[in-house]
């Protein structure tokens, strides 16, 4: 009976495990590697287009495509940031596991990591639009995206309120 119960808890912790959200850590910065798209996945492969132009970073963040995570302080996944690069860059996202998530990249144009409507830009998954009406927060349904096992290839068009 012993063993029972506890390879049935063993189950259910692996059950927990695989399912996105479900004790999730969150706030956890990675280094940004290409190697997560060269496998098998899950990884999202970003290629961000419109970037104005080669000062200051890019922070690309992951969050669980849930209303109580989405754009929200504390609630993001995984986050990393690279240098920015006029015109077009691909970066490589790892998943913790399949699932529902949503992106969200902000471009910290004057490197000073607060943010500035009128200098950084925005883009995000989806059909999701950054607009000075919604605040650059729109919905997490129009940002969601489902990924499996695979490298999910997505094109994210960078926003800028001026140009």
């Amino acid at each position: 009976m012993k063993f029972r119960v506890l390879a049935s808890f063993a189950a259910l912790a692996g059950l927990a495990a695989a399912v996105p959200g479900s004790a999730q850590q969150f706030e956890r910065k990675i280094q940004h590697s290409v190697a997560p798209c060269q496998g098998d996945g899950p990884a999202v492969w970003i290629y961000m287009t419109n970037i104005k132009n080669s000062t200051g970073n890019m922070r690309v963040v992951l969050y669980r495509a849930v209303k109580q995570d989405w754009l929200e302080k504390g609630r993001w996944l995984q986050r990393f940031e690279v240098p920015a690069r006029k015109g077009q860059m691909s970066v490589c996202m790892p998943v913790p596991a399949p699932g529902e998530y949503a992106i969200a990249i902000r471009h910290d144009a004057n490197g000073n990591d607060w943010d500035d409507i009128m200098v950084d830009g925005g883009g995000m998954s989806g059909k999701a639009k950054i607009s000075i009406f919604n605040l650059g927060k729109p919905g997490v349904d129009k940002a969601r995206f489902t990924i499996g096992k695979e490298v999910l290839p997505m094109t994210i068009r960078m926003q800028y309120v001026n140009g």
